[in-house]
């Protein structure tokens, strides 16, 4: 894919804090005077905000089976491509997504116990060879998931609600993918404060990107 931007992906379990590290790298970015567009998964487009009500809220009010699922996310994130992520690239924007297509592989794989090829397989589609060059893994230890998900309140998602082997999984899946994809996926240890995250963050984009950062 031809394209003059910079994609950048934000994984980690729930409570690793990556939503607020992608905020304040915004806020640099900005500072730098670049162009910056902040998306989400699932969501991202109209049409993926109406999948993530099905997956994260059960707006159909029906079990979604694992396969469905699957496809549902690939499906938004399809969207998600065609209509935000590569049209920003090609006019040169840095595109910050808070989770992608390694949410799929560490939540569906590894979570819902689904092989690992397939899940790759059917978002490979959906991708379209859009793959981010640089995805920072924050690695959130149990106990500090735990007590930020406490102090964030308010009621669990459907996915957040899933049992405590369903998330060991997924952090388990997430080290896998590390290691299989090093030369994309960067870890950092999300236990430490806000703003010590926030400076390893700014390390690796200046490893990645040097000075076009």
């Amino acid at each position: 894919m031809n394209r003059s931007g910079s994609f950048i992906s934000f994984e980690g379990g729930e409570g690793s804090g990556k939503s607020t590290q992608v905020a304040l790298l915004q806020k640099e970015l900005h500072s730098r005077g670049h162009e910056v567009v902040l998306t989400r998964e699932p969501g991202g487009t109209p049409t993926g905000e109406m999948i993530r009500d099905i997956l994260q809220h059960n707006a159909s009010g029906e079990d979604i089976c694992a396969p469905a699922e699957i496809m549902l996310f690939a499906a938004s994130r399809a969207q998600h491509v065609a209509h935000v992520i590569r049209p920003a690239l090609e006019r040169g924007a840095w595109v910050l997504c808070d989770r992608f297509v390694d949410s799929s592989l560490a939540y569906q794989a590894g979570g819902r116990e689904i092989d690992l090829e397939t899940v790759l397989h059917i978002n490979e589609t959906a991708l379209a060879g859009c793959w981010p060059e640089c995805t920072i893994w924050y690695d959130v230890s149990e106990s500090a998931a735990q007590s930020r998900m406490i102090e964030r309140g308010g009621a669990p998602d459907r996915i957040e609600s899933e049992q405590k082997d369903f998330h060991r999984r997924v952090a388990d899946m997430y080290r896998q993918l590390a290691a299989r994809f090093p030369e994309r996926i960067h870890r950092i240890d999300a236990d430490p404060s806000i703003s010590e995250v926030s400076r390893a963050t700014i390390a690796i984009m200046k490893q990645v990107f040097g000075d076009q950062w």
